[in-house]
């Protein structure tokens, strides 16, 4: 036995795993079940009073997923996991544990545009509003706080255009709030970013991006950081007052640091229900098996197809951040000195037609709506992802009619960059 702390590569491939006690097998199984047999009545009991942990029903944990969980919690350094359906339910579950009807939430303006859809009118159903702030400019997210504010939501790497927020000052301001920073580290995965060192009090991806990391399964996931105080204040009644569906367990009092992910598990997932497959989960853990290997090219493969776009005399302007050039590239060798991640935004001479053309000439590219796959993918972001969104609220997220959206995979990057010289010579 050690005291050594594992590698980030070893804990990618060994966290939360062990051979399966009954068969021997090494990779974990996939216990494709709906429920389990409990030992008696009282462990039945102690189990549904949240006295014992353990299987009840797949919808509410699986032994496969709970592998997933554990395996990204050390991963991103947290204190435990929630694996859900997709990322927008982890953000809904997230939301649904720190609001109320009335409570507000500050949100950057720079996000993926499936995010500013469920901000600005799915969330308005459950009575919780999205105020806007700029990452550009710090001082609006102080002006955004209100005594309604319950949380701040950032991404570490903005999807579409590559921008990188300063976490530390954030959390600065959310601290000052009295309010946990929730940070999207979907793009920048643990492998390049670890918010949790930075300030961040909870973690979300989804699942179907990087760390999954081919394309073939859809899945999100809460981490939680163990640092923030549920009970100052007594803001946040799901965690720090009786739950009477538990016989008036108080979540923080009882489990401590890792009351957050317990309140999404038994309050949020139980009852609203966006549970992941176990199917899902075993391709996702193998999948972060090669997280490290596959971030690293892609980083690489996507500094080269930049500096190469930077030259080309079609191109009106490339955004990011692994360019010494770029606005957020003192913020990148901060946040992400690795590598500053496979998705960035460029702009072609003669705007939005010119960027329409090019996504129809690709041929190694896949033109379609995913980031994150080991293959090279390219979207027109204001006619698809976006399209949602009125034009300002599409040129504030990055989104503005001349942009083109590339997440670079892991081929040989001579090809990638010979897939676009020719197709913007069509």
């Amino acid at each position: 036995m050690t005291d050594r702390q594992p590698g980030f590569s070893t804990l990618a491939i060994h966290a939360g795993a062990q051979p399966d006690p009954t068969t021997g097998a090494r990779a974990t199984p996939i216990y494709q079940t709906t429920s389990y047999v409990f030992e008696s009545v009282d462990h039945a009991a102690s189990l549904f009073g949240l006295q014992a942990f353990g299987n009840i029903y797949t919808r509410i944990g699986n032994p496969t997923n709970a592998v997933l969980e554990e395996r990204v919690a050390a991963l991103e350094g947290g204190t435990a996991a929630l694996a859900v359906a997709s990322g927008h339910a982890a953000q809904l579950l997230i939301m649904h544990a720190l609001l109320t009807p009335g409570d507000e939430f500050v949100a950057s303006k720079k996000l993926y545009g499936g995010s500013i859809n469920q901000f600005n009118h799915s969330f308005k159903n459950f009575g919780w509003t999205v105020v806007w702030a700029d990452p550009d400019d710090l001082q609006s997210f102080e002006r955004a706080v209100s005594p309604k504010t319950k949380a701040i939501f950032i991404e570490s790497i903005a999807n579409p255009g590559g921008v990188i927020t300063d976490i530390a000052a954030i959390s600065q301001i959310a601290k000052r709030a009295g309010v946990p920073l929730i940070v999207d580290n979907t793009l920048a995965t643990p492998y390049l970013c670890r918010p949790f060192e930075h300030g961040a009090d909870i973690i979300v991806h989804s699942l179907t991006k990087f760390l999954g990391g081919h394309g073939n399964s859809i899945g999100g996931i809460i981490v939680d950081g163990g640092t923030f105080n549920w009970s100052r204040e007594r803001r946040y009644p799901m965690l720090c007052e009786p739950r009477p569906e538990y016989n008036g367990i108080v979540l923080h009092e009882t489990f401590g640091n890792f009351a957050f992910a317990i309140a999404c598990r038994v309050l949020g997932l139980r009852d609203l229900g966006p549970a992941l497959s176990p199917f899902n989960a075993f391709l996702i853990l193998t999948g972060i098996e090669t997280l490290p290997l596959r971030m690293q090219r892609h980083c690489d493969n996507a500094l080269a197809v930049a500096e190469w776009l930077s030259a080309h005399p079609r191109v009106a302007w490339v955004s990011y951040p692994g360019l010494p050039g770029d606005r957020y590239h003192n913020l990148a060798k901060k946040y992400v000195p690795k590598g500053a991640g496979a998705v960035f935004t460029f702009g072609l001479e003669g705007g939005y037609d010119e960027g329409v053309k090019l996504v129809s000439n690709v041929k190694l590219f896949s033109h379609l709506a995913n980031i994150g796959d080991t293959r090279s993918l390219i979207i027109h972001p204001a006619s698809t992802t976006h399209k949602q969104l009125s034009d300002a609220q599409k040129v504030q997220a990055g989104a503005g009619p001349d942009v083109v959206r590339l997440s670079i995979g892991i081929e040989d990057k001579a090809d990638i960059i010979a897939d676009l010289e020719q197709a913007l010579a069509g």
